[in-house]
């Protein structure tokens, strides 16, 4: 079989690698449009329930990758002066370019062809091909180019958000929720690396027109994000890495597959970024559709088929915590008016994947916190009604 991997993303190279290790004798070709060398973004952080699905699948490549992975167990919580740890909740990150570079020496290693810096203007370039696999993320030119046919829907966040890095370390992965006098602001904030960590800053619209960032440069903003933020990262500064104000895009597909074109990751579905699955799923999505192929040889419409009916439920669950935990943060200055641990019930709760017996087994610490300020266990409706 010949395949086409558009996109050298951690979901496309992943597939590429995948592929080709379990079926030498395929061609795998691969066409990213930039450098192997450059990545958006800084660091990516992964559940370690995430982590224990990629290694039911593939522990060698799990294995090579947590070497260089910074490990946390704990969520803190910054608001008004004080700090509020939920404990038990275990993570791991690493910079986004170092696993790039890792899944790209991966795919070379058994053969995959990855071909950087080379664009693919039309579908119809990559006519020869029995397959091909889009995995070219957010503004994917093949699902572009079949959307009626792909059935896809696409709409924003009204939050804006830039994406930064720090050379400030962080303990475990953290969140600082700050006042100003113009509007309210906070930052997702994890160390991906001993002396690199991811630092995104998040505000709602009437603060962003508030603080004229519409018309600011990128390092007028990052100066100004440095001032309001200046007790999170202590002296140091922020890292820009095309750190431009954005909106959350949420996209999805109803069919996920069309002739031998088939969708993964940012291409297929997006999820928030406060619940850190965009790579999760990418790759989960290409062990998926690897799955279904070899299931049934031969009969590429079935497989693809089979690849949509497995895989769907499950994103669709993911992505139905992803919008409630979106709607959080889309209202997150109201939830600032809540004390810190009614305000840490409400986050931790927020997607509708915590229940309160599951956060007492997990997070013994801060349920024994909260009896003991509160003289009660928490209500999980607390906060998160507001």
């Amino acid at each position: 079989m010949r395949i086409a991997v558009v996109g050298g993303g951690p979901g496309g190279l992943y597939f590429a690698y995948l592929w080709k290790r379990r079926h030498p004798s395929d061609h795998v070709e691969l066409f990213e449009l930039g450098p192997a060398d450059a990545t958006w973004g800084f660091g990516v952080v992964f559940s370690d329930e995430a982590l224990e699905f990629l290694r039911a699948d593939d522990a060698e490549t799990v294995d090579a990758i947590a070497p260089r992975m910074e490990r946390w167990s704990g969520i803190t919580l910054n608001l008004s002066g004080e700090s509020v740890l939920i404990d038990g909740i275990g993570f791991s990150a690493i910079g986004r370019l170092d696993l790039l570079r890792l899944l790209q020496e991966r795919a070379r290693l058994v053969g995959a062809n990855c071909r950087f810096e080379t664009q693919v203007q039309s579908v119809d370039q990559l006519a020869g091909y029995d397959l091909i696999v889009a995995a070219d993320g957010l503004n994917s030119l093949v699902r572009r180019s079949f959307e009626g046919d792909f059935g896809t829907s696409l709409s924003y966040l009204s939050n804006k958000f830039a994406w930064y890095g720090t050379t400030k370390r962080f303990d475990t992965l953290s969140q600082s929720f700050v006042a100003t006098g113009l509007g309210s602001f906070n930052a997702h904030h994890y160390r991906y690396a001993p002396d690199m960590s991811t630092f995104l800053v998040e505000c709602d619209v009437a603060t962003w027109n508030r603080y004229g960032f519409g018309e600011k440069s990128v390092e007028e903003s990052k100066a100004i994000c440095e001032r309001v933020f200046a007790a999170a990262l202590d002296g140091h500064p922020l890292i820009s890495n095309r750190s431009v104000w954005r909106n959350f895009p949420w996209i999805w597909n109803e069919r996920w597959s069309f002739r031998n074109m088939v969708l993964i990751g940012d291409a297929l579905h997006t999820a928030h970024y406060s619940i850190g699955s965009g790579t999760r799923l990418a790759i989960e999505d290409a062990i998926a559709l690897a799955r279904a192929l070899e299931a049934r040889p031969g009969d590429l419409p079935a497989a693809l088929q089979a690849y949509e009916a497995a895989r769907k439920p499950v994103v669709q669950k993911l992505v139905a915590a992803s919008r409630r935990s979106a709607e959080w943060y889309e209202r997150f200055p109201e939830h600032m008016t809540l004390d810190p641990l009614d305000f840490a019930l409400g986050y931790i709760t927020r997607s509708g994947r915590m229940d309160l017996a599951r956060l007492a087994a997990m997070s013994p610490g801060f349920i024994a916190r909260y009896a003991s300020v509160k003289g009660t266990k928490p209500d999980p409706t607390q906060g998160a009604s507001r």
